[in-house]
């Protein structure tokens, strides 16, 4: 996930393992041009490795590409977007913490990433899922603070109460921002569907605008501070526009 130089050829990497969570390892040689492992262990790739035991961090002693999304490496998008689920795996977990569900989930989501000409489901269905596995499943059925059930009209949502708002209380809360009917439907449908049902749906350009700010406020009150990738994905669609 992340990298860092070390001694004179080598390179510390952050990686996530689906049997033992993340952990910082050593590549031994890996900036030498003619070292076997780079192409293994690039970013955004699910490789198989072997460690090997030192008496300071683990030794990656043979690494093989499983799958190498060649689409996501190809296209500036899709790395941006790779980068945010890789942001966000980084931020929420911590060393050594096993979680094999999150391990699958952003798997699945690289292979999406890769295959799919829109971005958005995949990207926003990883996000709705990666906060339930991590226990801050955002409530979207029920008033966070009355415990009414909500009704088919526009709400407010509170990042400090971990979800949905209902009018009433809404007014009388100053941490309560706006959401349309439209927007909680459609996070509604992610938080509770598969990924073959959740990929119909289709919300229109503004409904996913409002999706995205809902999830990166949320995402900006749990973590205390922006996504780096939140920002360069908007300097691209800046560009790109």
């Amino acid at each position: 996930m992340r990298h860092s130089n070390y001694a004179e050829a080598d390179r510390i990497l952050t990686i996530y393992t689906r049997d033992h969570g993340k952990l910082k390892v050593i590549a031994k040689g890996i900036r030498k041009i003619q070292s076997r492992k780079a192409g293994h262990l690039e970013p955004f790739t699910y490789s198989t490795i072997q460690l090997a035991r030192s008496h300071e961090l683990p030794i990656i002693s043979q690494a093989e590409t499983v799958l190498g999304f060649p689409n996501i490496h190809a296209d500036l998008d899709r790395t941006a977007q790779a980068a945010l689920v890789i942001e966000l795996l980084d931020r929420f977990t911590f060393e050594a913490e096993h979680n094999s569900l999150l391990f699958g989930l952003v798997i699945d989501t690289l292979k999406r990433l890769d295959t799919s000409e829109d971005s958005f489901l995949p990207v926003k269905y990883y996000e709705i899922h990666l906060l339930d596995s991590l226990g801050y499943k955002p409530e979207l059925f029920a008033c966070s603070i009355c415990r009414k059930e909500i009704k088919a009209e526009d709400q407010f949502f509170s990042a400090q109460h971990g979800g949905v708002v209902c009018p009433g209380c809404g007014k009388t809360h100053t941490d309560c921002r706006p959401i349309t009917m439209d927007a909680l439907k459609y996070l509604r449908h992610l938080q509770r569907s598969t990924y073959t049902e959740a990929s119909r749906a289709n919300p229109n350009p503004l409904v996913r605008g409002e999706m995205d700010d809902l999830l990166n406020y949320y995402f900006d009150f749990l973590l205390e501070r922006g996504l780096n990738s939140t920002r360069f994905i908007r300097e691209i669609h800046n560009l790109m526009e």
